[in-house]
């Protein structure tokens, strides 16, 4: 069942903090009311990734110092929710929305618990956290409003903060035994078609809709399809090679 989802009292302080924004056609603010909707949505939802990740994590063992980023990592979604809602409500939309029927974060039953967590690590912070850093830095160079902008840089920062737990913790524990890598080059596999399938089904279909929308952050649909394979082709999959793990 869909839970709806209203954020409306919780983003009514942030609006003013955005500022005034550019005047959008009446066909245009739409598109942008539904990108920054679309966002408050991800980012609400990811939250419970990073809190499942937390469980994952006491259970392998890691330390409080990992475990506890995990927790603020949680915590940094919620008000990334929140400051999309805040720029739905600056737009004059509404911060609701019915959220989708939600799967259950993978917990591989199967594996060993710090394959089980480093499947999630791989697949949450090594791709999609890092496929979101090159995809909202893009956009945080065709971005004007200053309000705006600096908005969508707290998210960056934060969201360069959980690729780089992902990173981070593979160079830690690197080398990983060929029990482990071998699994996971498996698993890199279908991690990848998530990915791409997950890209595309938010990603717009259109071409950022003129100079105007791209100026509040609704991206060429083209560009970032371009820019997701180079991250994948030149980023990801390099990275984790360097760690043994490899596509199959």
């Amino acid at each position: 069942m869909a839970q709806p989802l209203d954020l409306t009292a919780d983003a009514q302080t942030l609006v003013a903090g955005i500022g005034p924004l550019p005047d959008l056609e009446p066909a245009e603010r739409p598109a942008a009311i539904a990108t920054w909707r679309g966002r408050m949505i991800n980012e609400h939802v990811s939250a419970r990734v990073f809190g499942a990740m937390l469980g994952q994590a006491m259970a392998a063992g890691l330390s409080p110092r990992r475990q506890t980023q995990l927790a603020e990592f949680a915590c940094e979604e919620l008000r990334h929710a929140r400051q999309c809602a805040a720029v739905v409500l600056a737009l004059g939309g509404q911060a609701r929305a019915e959220l989708p029927v939600l799967q259950r974060v993978p917990d591989h039953a199967d594996a060993d618990p710090l394959q089980a967590l480093l499947r999630n690590v791989l697949s949450v912070c090594c791709l999609s956290e890092t496929v979101a850093v090159a995809l909202i830095r893009a956009e945080t160079l065709q971005i004007g409003p200053p309000g705006l902008r600096a908005a969508l840089d707290a998210i960056l920062a934060d969201e360069v903060g959980h690729a780089q737990f992902g990173w981070s913790l593979f160079a830690d524990l690197h080398p990983l035994s060929a029990d482990q890598t071998g699994p996971l080059s498996a698993y890199l596999d279908t991690a990848l078609v998530h990915l791409v399938e997950h890209e595309l089904r938010h990603l717009p279909d259109h071409d950022g809709l003129g100079e105007r929308l791209q100026r509040v952050g609704v991206c060429s649909g083209r560009r970032a399809r371009l820019l997701l394979k180079d991250t994948i082709d030149q980023v990801i999959v390099p990275g984790l090679r360097r760690f043994g793990i490899a596509v199959a």
